[in-house]
């Protein structure tokens, strides 16, 4: 009888008797048969029983691509979560790995290899370029697709965009990343809780009481982008076009931004920490000029409009005495800049003499703040989870009264497959928003620092804060603080009962808790004998104090329920949508109000006693809409696509309700075409695409009223002269005019474009054109006679169109061990009007064939240098319809129209006198340069971000400096720039950039060419350094990687425009400039994976 030998398989738990005399290689192959003896008979009794355990190896090795190593490529065991990353030498050491075992090596930008190990010592891996990066799948509406197949204009970037950059929310992260989205600083300047004004492809919208912002979707539910943590977020898609927003309806008009949130993948849980240190300062505040130059600038505006000098010699020789250290004596109140008036208080303004740089008392320097980012993400292959939170505490730039920001975020998304046919998604979002300031930190405040007199001392002999400075209004005069939470929720079910046919339903609900409090509290200032008196501030009397309380609820649920369909046939592929989008938007609020506190100890409404009153309001509001789309493509070479929208709103009556909105795109990959062929080596793809939809925007009502066809009867009792046994009565006022034919705003949207891929794919990009026309706005209602007795009622009467064009090129490259890119996007954009409202074609409103942003203004001849050089200008015509007393340092106005003297004609495009379009102050050619660079661990990027034409013409003091009379105005150094003749004791400017100053706005300051100023500018908008350690070093603390980086925001600017400003930062409601500054910030990052 053979003697036989048992091996056990440990994996397949089998038995296999083999001859004893086998040798080991036969016996392990053997091992691993269907069980039968050596001979192939069946099995005989054992002689000797053995287990044998399958062992396992650490495997080496180094992966390569044409260039040389590859650092940081992924190696791992197929349907394991066994893997590692290479080192800055491309090699890599992962133990654990049985024999037979599939190894998956991938690395971003390249195509996956899959080796099986069969025991060698070492491995060479050859990692080839992806060539096909055009065929990324893209987030659309109600699904996704293939890059290559895309025949909308769609833009995405990915949360790289996001990593590490010191910003406060999303918005200020995407400024000149995506071409066609447009930023701009909206009217609280920097402010902590500031958000951002976005739009895609200019302003879609005049009509009174529309909206031309976006829809926003965080995961498919509407919502606030900066909300979002953006270490969250995965990846960001911009539907710009009406083919392919037009899924969304009437929400979506102009344009859809998606953001998706990360997910948990199958494998061992992963732990990933993020935080970093920052610091923050002003990134441009006027420079104010000594308090000797002030006075020199104040007189000379004062004398040269005829007025006496604002100093007179007594308080000239004190400024400059303390401005030279002549007050010596801390027990004098001169070495404090003031000394006492006849009533008994401190002195300001002319009677002071200190000298004090009110922007550095107001802002700090370099404020620290922090933020702390921590998830959890993992799962098996039936259940996944992502589990996030993050922190955000940030201090403001006061120094006096403090403002401060702090963001709480926690985040949930979990998959469930609970059959192979169903799965379903959780998704669970918590925000919190807490904003504590000054009351007093308003426009008023803004408007007020440079009209403090740098004369006035901060503080008052007995060492209190002088008054009407501000500073006693910032840190006793009450505060604000406002708490916002968002609560978002969404159930996905996930039905696939055939190959590619898919059923997909979800609800959503979002609630949204804003309460907000603000006090105004009675203030101090303390006079000679240091005894306190009231002050007067925020128009009340000395003493005056109030509360204001209020809170807001909003809840908003949505339903989505569509099915999707894909088939092929041969070349020819095909996938239906269709499905059915419901919501429903409740918000509320409520509102108490009260004055003369009790105790200014408890700023609380219980303890007002005067003006009591209180106020609440609720609305509703709901859309619905069907939807459908087709997609056919043939060899990914012809593409075509339909959308259809039928859209409802509650905001219109009747048969104005409803709306039919289609789109419809194609396009066609040239490179796929056999003719092609023999460019395919250099050009990999070019794509020509177009499209053409329609759009409703039901945004149209022009009141807060939410149902513009209903009429609205004003009530209540203040206005009423009734009495009825001794009680004032209620009435109710004549109810409007309401037009039941007010509809839907149209959007109509053409565009076309190119995609191409050269080399390789190293060189990519796109390209498109586009018209987009809205039709039937909100304007101003008709004139009809007084006779009418009532207002006439708003009508859609106004239409525009919006044109431009959009470039996104990118360049991605790796020598040796270096990877590097180039990405570069520029876009450009105009609006005209095509229809509105106006006879006699005023310039002073819209008009036909304005092109929005036009600037009328005056052609400037210079500054005339003598009286001689004056009056001829005058006689020839040169006399302006305003000012008088012209003459040297004035400006010289031209006379263009060859009428006799300059002015505004009757200020219509027929008759505009001698004014003309000097220019437009819409931003142009926006753009976005990102140059990124890697070597062996240490890794840097570089972002600029600009706009390449803008013209703007400034106004207010911070602008011009003297203005209407010294109370309205101020002195910075380059308002010291202004004209002056030989011999004049302050010395000669003739080739001055500023006239002449007079404290009045009526003779130099009317909008002209010199004073036009160019508004483009280039900022360093982000740069980062960061070094990656090396995993030898990780791995012996656990760690997968440990990241450390220093980054910075908003560096540096280069611009013409007047160095007061910053180019983002002009109008405001209370002038030019007046306005929370931009911060720029560096921080000191970390970021640790477990």
């Amino acid at each position: 009888m053979k003697k036989l030998l048992c091996l056990s398989n440990a994996n397949n738990a089998m038995l296999l008797k083999i001859p004893k005399q086998a040798g080991i290689i036969t016996s392990i192959l053997l091992a691993f048969s269907p069980v039968m003896s050596a001979n192939g008979n069946p099995v005989a009794e054992p002689e000797i029983v053995v287990q044998v355990s399958q062992q396992s190896s650490t495997v080496k090795g180094v992966v390569e691509d044409d260039m040389g190593p590859v650092v940081g490529a992924t190696v791992v065991v197929k349907g394991t979560t066994n893997g590692t990353v290479t080192d800055m030498d491309g090699n890599f050491s992962l133990p654990g790995v049985k024999e037979g075992s599939i190894l998956v090596v991938s690395y971003v930008g390249y195509l996956s290899q899959e080796i099986t190990y069969t025991g060698q010592s070492s491995l060479r891996i050859q990692l080839k370029e992806d060539s096909k990066q055009l065929d990324e799948v893209v987030v659309v509406g109600y699904g996704s697709q293939k890059k290559v197949n895309l025949t909308g204009s769609v833009s995405t970037v990915d949360s790289k965009v996001l990593e590490s950059r010191p910003v406060q929310n999303v918005s200020q992260a995407l400024q000149g990343v995506i071409p066609g989205l447009n930023m701009s600083v909206g009217s609280s300047g920097g402010t902590l809780d500031s958000q951002l004004n976005i739009n895609i492809r200019g302003g879609g919208t005049i009509g009174q009481g529309s909206s031309g912002s976006p829809l926003v979707l965080i995961d498919g539910i509407e919502g606030n982008m900066n909300t979002v943590n953006p270490n969250d977020i995965e990846n960001i898609s911009v539907l710009k076009d009406a083919a392919s927003s037009s899924i969304y309806g009437a929400r979506a008009s102009f344009g859809v931004i998606l953001i998706t949130t990360k997910s948990g993948k199958a494998g061992k849980t992963r732990v990933n920490y993020s935080g970093n240190v920052r610091f923050s300062d002003a990134v441009q505040v006027p420079d104010m000029v000594d308090s000797y130059s002030f006075a020199q600038y104040f007189n000379r505006a004062s004398t040269n409009g005829g007025g006496n000098p604002i100093f007179n010699d007594d308080a000239m020789k004190n400024i400059k005495d303390y401005m030279d250290g002549k007050f010596t004596d801390p027990t004098k109140p001169e070495y404090y800049g003031t000394v006492a008036g006849a009533d008994g208080k401190w002195q300001n303004y002319g009677g002071a003499f200190a000298n004090t740089d009110w922007f550095s008392e107001f802002y700090r320097d370099w404020v620290p703040s922090t933020e702390h980012n921590l998830s959890l993400s993992g799962g098996t292959d039936k259940l996944t989870y992502m589990l996030s939170g993050s922190f955000l505490d940030q201090t403001g730039l006061l120094k006096h009264g403090d403002d401060k920001f702090n963001r709480y975020t926690m985040n949930a998304k979990i998959s469930a497959k609970l059959a192979d046919w169903v799965t379903v998604n959780y998704t669970g979002k918590w925000t919190r928003e807490d904003y504590h300031r000054p009351t007093y930190l308003t426009g008023l405040f803004f408007h007020n620092i440079a009209r403090r007199w740098p004369t006035c001392p901060v503080v008052d002999p007995n060492g209190h804060y002088q008054r009407d400075m501000e500073i006693v209004q910032l840190e006793d005069g009450g505060k604000q603080t406002s708490q916002k939470n968002w609560y978002t929720q969404q159930l996905q079910a996930i039905f696939e009962p055939v190959k590619d046919w898919r059923i997909v339903a979800e609800g959503s609900m979002r609630s949204y808790y804003r309460k907000q409090s603000w006090a105004v509290l009675p203030i101090y200032a303390y006079d000679a004998k240091n005894e306190p008196y009231l002050l007067s501030w925020n128009g009340g009397a000395a003493g005056y104090s109030e509360v204001s309380d209020s809170r807001e609820d909003e809840d908003y649920f949505s339903t989505n329920i569509y099915s999707d369909y894909t088939k092929s046939l041969g070349n020819h592929n095909f996938k239906v949508m269709a499905g059915f989008n419901a919501e429903l938007y409740r918000p509320s609020g409520l509102n108490g109000f009260g004055t003369d506190l009790i105790s200014a100890d408890v700023p609380s409404l219980g303890l007002t006693q005067d003006n009591k009153k209180a106020s609440s309001w609720a609305r509703e509001r709901a859309i619905a809409g069907f939807f459908g789309r087709i997609n056919y493509n043939y060899a990914d070479r012809y593409m075509l696509e339909a959308n259809l929208r039928y859209d409802g709103s509650s905001r219109f009556i009747g048969d104005q309700r409803w709306g039919l909105f289609p789109s419809f795109s194609a396009g066609w990959n040239i490179a796929r075409e056999a003719f092609f062929e023999p460019l395919n080596s250099v050009v990999g793809t070019l794509k020509v695409r177009a499209s053409w939809g329609q759009l409703g925007n039901n945004n149209t009502d022009s009141t807060d009223a939410w149902y513009p066809f209903y009429q609205n009867m004003p009530t209540g009792t203040a206005s009423s002269s009734w009495l009825i046994n001794g009680t004032q009565q209620n009435v109710a006022g004549l109810p409007g005019i309401v037009s039941s034919l007010m509809t839907w705003e149209t959007i109509e949207s053409w565009n076309v474009g190119f995609d191409w891929g050269l080399f390789d794919n190293r060189l990519t990009g796109s390209f498109d054109y586009y018209n987009r026309y809205t039709y039937d706005m909100i304007g101003p209602a008709p004139l009809l006679p007084s006779v009418l007795g009532a207002n006439a009622p708003q009508i859609n009467n106004c239409d525009m169109k919006s044109y431009g064009w959009e470039l996104e090129m990118s360049w991605r490259d790796r020598i040796q061990k270096f990877d590097y890119g180039v990405r570069l996007v520029v876009s450009d954009n105009l609006r005209k009007i095509l229809r509105y409202p106006n006879e006699t074609m005023a310039l002073s409103t819209y008009y036909k064939g304005q092109i929005l942003g036009d600037i009328w203004g005056y052609q400037m001849v210079g500054i005339a240098q003598t009286q001689e050089e004056m009056d001829k200008h005058l006689a020839n015509g040169g006399t302006p319809n305003w000012g008088t007393g012209w003459g040297p340092g004035d400006i010289m106005y031209a006379n263009i129209d060859g009428k006799d003297g300059v002015d505004s004609g009757a200020n219509t495009l027929d008759d505009h006198g001698d004014m003309k379009i000097i220019g437009n102050n819409t931003p142009r050619y926006n753009f976005g340069l990102t140059l990124d660079g890697a070597w062996n661990g240490l890794d840097f990027s570089i972002f600029l971000q600009g706009i390449m034409k803008r013209d703007y013409m400034l106004g207010g003091p911070y602008f011009w400096g003297a203005q209407g009379d010294q109370w309205q105005s101020c002195a910075f150094g380059e308002h010291l720039n202004y004209w002056r003749p030989e011999g004049d004791p302050l010395g000669a400017n003739t080739g001055a950039y500023y006239p002449k100053p007079y404290f009045n706005t009526d003779k130099n300051q009317r909008t002209q060419t010199r004073y036009l100023q160019n508004a483009a500018y280039i900022r360093l908008k982000n740069m980062q350094v960061g070094y990656t350690l090396p995993r030898i070093w990780t791995q012996k603390a656990g760690m997968e990687s440990v990241r450390i980086y220093v980054s910075g925001d908003n560096l540096l600017t280069l611009s013409d425009i007047s160095g007061v400003f910053d180019p983002e930062l002009l109008g405001s409601d209370w002038g030019d400039g007046k306005l929370y500054p931009l911060q720029k910030t560096i921080s000191i990052g970390l970021n640790v994976n477990f």
